[in-house]
């Protein structure tokens, strides 16, 4: 099979499981140690990289401070550490969505996120047209999330306007040629609901933290997709940390710990 012809089958099955009645769960890895861990379970479909969690492992505040050339280093490591399908975070498209996307492909990536930073409207909607075009000019059928950041940066906006807001950009967006719409934000229950009708089921795309909606209750409702961004990084980080508490206070390893590097 021809370097090629891997990236597309490895996009139609992204698509697959975006379009698939089973809500897709993507646990966001951020370098090839990370990835090895959650690509050997048999349950992992699919893997999406978090841009935040790159970007602090290099040293690097999140927002495109890291070098695109790095960022995209990063990635490749990912994808060639596993064998399932990779959705990369690739923020706004650091100023060319287009192009960024045309080289995130020649890397194997076969997804992405692409923010809108709340950008205008059109300017908005552009860029996810820009982001299909150079896919298809690529022949793959790239899985675009399309993220609206409405519930992160529309604060201001009552909570019935974040609403009609992140619809009217993800109808626009879905209009493009993007898989599914990306909400980040605190979605409570009802959020989600009217996010789903506004949307239509299995294209809304949400985050895991603390507090969320449980995946379960999320496939009831129709949601399509759930990732946990810089959330996975910050469990590993957290254990590391304890661990190490434990270590100054005298204890050793804990039981149990597996050599998965």
């Amino acid at each position: 099979m021809s370097e090629l012809s891997g990236t597309i089958e490895r996009a139609r099955e992204l698509w697959r499981l975006h379009e698939a009645p089973e809500l897709l769960q993507v646990v966001n890895v951020w370098d090839a140690a990370s990835a090895k861990a959650i690509g050997s379970l048999p349950e992992t479909r699919a893997l999406a990289t978090a841009s935040h969690s790159i970007a602090a492992s290099h040293g690097f505040e999140d927002g495109e401070h890291i070098p695109l050339d790095l960022m995209l280093t990063a990635i490749g490591y990912i994808v060639d550490a596993v064998d399932q399908p990779v959705s990369a975070d690739l923020e706004a498209g650091y100023g060319d969505a287009g192009e960024t996307i045309r080289r995130a492909i020649g890397i194997g990536v076969v997804g992405a996120n692409l923010e809108d930073a709340m950008r205008p409207f059109e300017e908005a909607v552009a860029a996810v047209r820009a982001t299909i075009a150079a896919a298809e000019a690529e022949g793959v059928p790239f899985a675009l999330n399309a993220r609206t950041d409405v519930f992160v940066r529309a604060k201001d906006l009552a909570p019935a306007e974040r609403i009609a807001e992140a619809v009217r950009r993800g109808r626009a967006f879905l209009d493009e040629g993007a898989a599914c719409v990306f909400v980040p934000g605190p979605l409570d229950e009802s959020a989600v609901e009217q996010l789903v009708a506004g949307l239509g089921e299995r294209k809304l795309s949400v985050i895991g933290a603390p507090g969320s909606v449980a995946p379960a209750r999320l496939q009831e409702l129709g949601v399509a997709r759930v990732s946990y961004g810089p959330w996975t990084q910050r469990v590993a980080l957290t254990a590391l940390q304890d661990t190490a508490v434990e270590l100054y206070a005298g204890g050793s390893i804990p039981a149990g710990t597996r050599m998965l590097n």
